[in-house]
């Protein structure tokens, strides 16, 4: 997958604003339509952009904090980290996860109402999955930086 200057303008200008026409990008990118158009698309058959989806702000919609839960797994032989992984894909408020290095096995972020709703989800469901042997939680305090957007100006 080799991508040109030019690709790496267009789809930087796609992650910042997906509303934005072809012709907006073909324009910004000093390029007609037609071979814009084509980039796109060849773009969306390698996978590189897989979808578009509208972001919404959680703080808007009255979901106040975020909270960063490291797990470690009483037992990870066997079925332990397929059952865990798949039973985090049930919660909606489980926002990421990810497997870790270290001394933890996953790093979960989740997103809750406020601290009393993520105290209610670690109850009613965190702590009672199977092979749960240590979590910890870290809350956000104050969002300094949160973005979808790849670094792509740097990869040039």
């Amino acid at each position: 997958m080799s991508l040109d200057q030019v690709d790496i303008k267009i789809l930087d200008l796609l992650q910042s604003d997906a509303n934005l026409t072809t012709a907006e990008v073909a324009e910004k990118v000093h390029l007609s339509q037609s071979p814009c158009r084509r980039r796109i698309h060849r773009y969306q058959d390698m996978g590189i952009v897989s979808g578009k989806v509208c972001i919404l702000d959680r703080e808007a919609l009255g979901m106040q904090i975020v909270v960063f839960t490291t797990i470690k797994l009483s037992r990870t032989s066997g079925n332990a980290l397929s059952e865990f992984e798949a039973a985090v894909g049930d919660f909606p408020e489980i926002v990421e996860c990810y497997t870790m290095t270290g001394t933890m096995d996953y790093m979960l972020k989740i997103v809750a109402k406020d601290i009393r709703h993520y105290e209610q989800f670690v109850r009613t469901n965190l702590v009672q999955l199977p092979n749960i042997g240590e979590f910890h939680s870290h809350v956000a305090v104050t969002r300094i930086k949160d973005t979808t957007a790849l670094p792509l100006m740097t990869q040039l």
